[in-house]
């Protein structure tokens, strides 16, 4: 492929049709001449298209409007808390080609004042043959590689995510007898607004030995102890194509240590052994936001803190795992770890870690898989909370809490509620001090939940009139929410006063402000306590941040 190329930039983001510039040219050229072959059966499609019955309600069965009234263009529904809407409901021989769906996303909208149910909530179900078992169940966003409810942009050959809100799927899906694919909508808000194509070939008929697609979301929070986590094992001929990941962080530092590991046709060892998490995701020395036909991660937020989330995506496009007779993938949870969390009180990069991880695993095999986890309701996925204490920063917006300048709430995007946004016009008397109790002696993490933008400044941060590392610099581009760690300590009950007093700002910053959304005390894992290394240790002469 020529390395010059034009890149084309619409509204500030690039275009989707850049994923073509990703292909190999031999991948490419076999995609086309495959158009040029022969192709049996006839094309079919369900949509959420507007159709009308004679009282005037949506009628799936009734011809799709195409009249002048604006009726013809209400091409969406919108799916209740508790229901379940069947997208698909087909008689076979055939071949599900394309999935492609749209919502609205969680937050409130003119069209959804409360807001709606979010992608982690939304179950997809794919039934094959009237079989009982789905042989697709995943939450809709992480069966497109969107994980924690977040939206994301995908842009990889099998799955494609564009401008993080169009849902496009291209796995080829064959069945004989039937195909059902449905949505339950798990959340306590609706599914608003939503639109969606199935594509499918209509065939005669099969090849003998068709394998079937499936795809199974499962998680562990945390992970369990003393056991390698395991992404599918089951039974039968097939071949396995693809894996989803999520992993939340509960300790500091990199998680991805592990390796893969895996066991093909029933034998004790695996055969089949890897180097490293980051590198069954085809990436090296770590994980980063990136996506590509193959590999990617969506989604990455924070390197190294306690509460940080990733998600990655690998297809075995070019590299199925081939089995006979069954397969077990799994993978290895260590990583390093800081040394409050080892017995030994060492830091080194070979520790059993406790993080919560969810995945999906994509295969194809024949006859009925016999994996038997299942995914539980969307309130089992939710992630367990970490906070021990939360402290809203808007609700001290009084003049005894904050130096020279004006303290106002302020509503963004970025949270459900406002934030306190400090406008000093110098950084001389600029500070604000957020109070708040500790109620019992325990292992915790202090953090700011806090906004970065084009006019703020630089903070130091002191606790109870200690300094606490070096000052913070609250500037971006762009506004964005982040998370800044202070100090891992083991606090005495009593009251404590949190204070950042501002420092100045970078050159390119038009402004000295500050926008704090929270300040949060976040429970480090049970073991930290259990091993006890710093619980008499005095935070004060010697303030730690262990990362």
């Amino acid at each position: 492929m020529s390395a010059s190329f034009t890149r084309c930039w619409c509204g500030g983001s690039l275009v989707v049709g850049m994923v073509f510039l990703w292909l190999p040219p031999l991948l490419a050229q076999e995609g086309l001449a495959s158009l040029a072959a022969p192709q049996s059966g006839r094309s079919m499609r369900a949509s959420s298209t507007s159709r009308r019955g004679p009282d005037g309600k949506y009628d799936p069965k009734a011809e799709p409007l195409g009249d002048l009234t604006q009726r013809s263009n209400f091409d969406n529904q919108s799916v209740p808390p508790g229901k379940t809407k069947v997208l698909l409901d087909a008689s076979g021989p055939g071949v599900i080609t394309h999935i492609w769906l749209t919502f609205l996303g969680p937050e409130p909208h003119s069209w959804a004042k409360n807001g709606s149910a979010d992608h982690q909530e939304m179950l997809l179900r794919i039934y094959w043959d009237g079989r009982e078992r789905p042989g697709v169940e995943a939450p809709v966003g992480d069966f497109f590689a969107n994980c924690f409810g977040r939206r994301s942009e995908v842009i990889s050959l099998p799955v494609v995510v564009e401008d993080a809100d169009s849902y496009n799927c291209f796995w080829h899906m064959p069945f004989a007898k039937s195909c059902r694919i449905e949505i339950e909508n798990q959340s306590e808000k609706p599914i608003s607004l939503l639109y969606y194509n199935i594509d499918w070939i209509k065939k005669d008929s099969l090849p003998a030995g068709t394998p079937y697609f499936h795809a199974q979301y499962r998680q562990e929070y945390p992970v369990a102890k003393g056991k390698d986590y395991v992404l599918l094992e089951t039974q039968g001929q097939g071949h396995y194509v693809g894996t989803v990941l999520a992993v939340r962080s509960r300790s500091p530092s990199w998680f991805g240590e592990g390796d893969e590991k895996i066991y093909i046709d029933g034998e004790a060892k695996p055969s089949i052994w890897g180097t490293g998490t980051e590198d069954y995701f085809l990436s090296a020395w770590g994980l980063k936001t990136t996506s590509t036909p193959y590999f990617g991660v969506p989604y990455f937020d924070q390197w190294g803190i306690v509460g940080g989330h990733t998600s990655a995506y690998r297809w075995h496009i070019h590299d199925p795992l081939v089995f006979k007779s069954g397969i077990k993938v799994t993978l290895e949870h260590f990583g390093w770890i800081s040394p409050d969390e080892n017995p030994k009180y060492e830091t080194h990069s070979w520790n059993e870690r406790e993080d919560d991880y969810a995945s999906v695993a994509f295969w194809y095999q024949t006859g009925e898989p016999t994996f038997a986890d299942r995914a539980p309701h969307a309130r089992q996925r939710k992630l367990p909370g970490l906070e021990r204490l939360t402290v809203t920063a808007q609700n001290f917006r009084d003049e005894k809490h904050h130096g020279a300048g004006e303290a106002v709430a302020q509503q963004l995007h970025l949270y459900p509620a406002p934030q306190l946004l400090y406008k000093p016009q110098t950084a001389e008397d600029a500070w604000i001090e957020i109070p708040f109790e500790i109620q019992r002696k325990e292992p915790l993490r202090l953090l700011l939940n806090a906004t970065c933008s084009y006019d703020f400044g630089k903070y130091q941060a002191s606790l109870n009139g200690v300094k606490l590392g070096r000052a913070l610099d609250f500037y971006s581009e762009h506004v964005v929410n982040r998370e800044f760690h202070l100090l891992d300590f083991w606090p005495e009950p009593g009251p404590y006063a949190l204070r950042l007093k501002c420092v100045g700002k970078q050159p390119q910053s038009q402004g000295f402000y500050l926008g704090l959304e929270s300040v949060r005390l976040r429970a480090r894992r049970p073991r930290v306590e259990q091993y006890g290394h710093d619980r008499d240790k005095d935070w004060r002469t010697s303030p730690v941040l262990y990362d």
